[in-house]
C-alpha cells in the first residue's frame, strides 16, 4: 500500500481514539443554582474565589437562575460565596440546603447550588426621660410589628435619661409606629418621631417623653 494513504488512515484513527477518551462538555459541569428572594439589585457571587457572577431580582416570581460561565471537571470542587451582598438584603446557604454551595464535581448529577436572601432588619429605639423608680409600669409597642417593651427598674432607678429598644426588629421597607400601651404610675408618656418607614440604619430617635400628671 502507498505510505501516502497510511498517514490520513493512521490519523482518523488517532483522533477517533482521543475522542473516545473524552475530553468534551459532556464530562463537564455547570455549577448553576437558584437564588430564592431576592428583591434588589447588586447580588455577586464567587466560584473558587475566582469566578465573579453578578445576578439580576427577577421580573417577577420569588426566584431566580443562576451558571458560571465556566464548567469545572468531574472531580473538581466547587465553592459558591457572596462576594457582594445585594442592597437592603443578606443572602447566604439556604436553610433546606445548608450544604449545597460546596461540593464535589460528578457526586451528584448536576450542581444545584441553592442561596436564599432575606431583608435586613434593624431595631427601633430611642430615648425614655421621666421615669423615676416609683413611676414604673409603661409598655410600648410598635404598632406594625409584635412585641412589646417595658423598661427594667434597673433602667429607671438612674432618674435620668436611658436608651431603650423594641425586642422585634423592622425589616427595610417596613412601617414602625411605636404606641404607649400602657402609661406608666403617675406619669403620662407621649412618643415623639413614632412612625416612619426602615431604611438601612437602625431608628435611634423614637423618644418617651414622661411627665406627672
Amino acid at each position: 500500500m502507498k505510505s501516502y494513504l497510511i498517514r490520513p488512515a493512521g490519523a482518523l484513527v488517532l483522533a477517533l481514539a482521543l475522542a473516545s477518551c473524552g475530553g468534551g462538555d459532556d464530562d463537564k459541569f455547570t455549577v448553576q443554582g437558584t437564588v430564592i428572594g431576592l428583591k434588589y439589585s447588586g447580588l455577586v457571587l464567587q466560584n473558587n474565589g475566582s469566578q465573579d457572577l453578578t445576578v439580576n431580582p427577577p421580573a417577577s416570581g420569588d426566584t431566580v437562575s443562576f451558571s458560571f460561565p465556566n464548567k469545572i471537571e468531574y472531580g473538581d470542587v466547587y465553592t459558591v460565596s457572596i462576594k457582594s451582598q445585594p442592597l437592603h438584603q443578606t443572602c447566604g446557604a439556604a436553610r433546606e440546603a445548608p450544604l449545597s454551595l460546596s461540593d464535589t464535581a460528578g457526586r451528584l448529577s448536576s450542581i444545584n447550588a441553592i442561596i436564599s436572601c432575606a431583608l435586613n432588619e434593624k431595631p427601633v429605639g430611642g430615648t425614655i426621660t421621666g421615669l423615676t423608680k416609683d413611676t414604673t409600669g409603661l409598655v410600648l409597642a410598635n404598632g406594625s410589628n409584635t412585641g412589646t417593651y417595658s423598661p427594667t427598674l434597673e433602667a429607671i432607678t438612674a432618674d435620668k435619661p436611658f436608651l431603650y429598644s423594641l425586642p422585634v426588629q423592622v425589616a427595610y421597607g417596613v412601617t414602625y409606629s411605636v404606641t404607649v400601651i400602657t402609661q406608666p404610675v403617675g406619669r403620662f408618656c407621649t412618643v415623639q418621631n413614632a412612625a416612619g418607614t426602615m431604611g438601612d440604619a437602625e431608628i435611634t430617635n423614637v423618644n418617651v417623653n414622661c411627665v406627672p400628671r
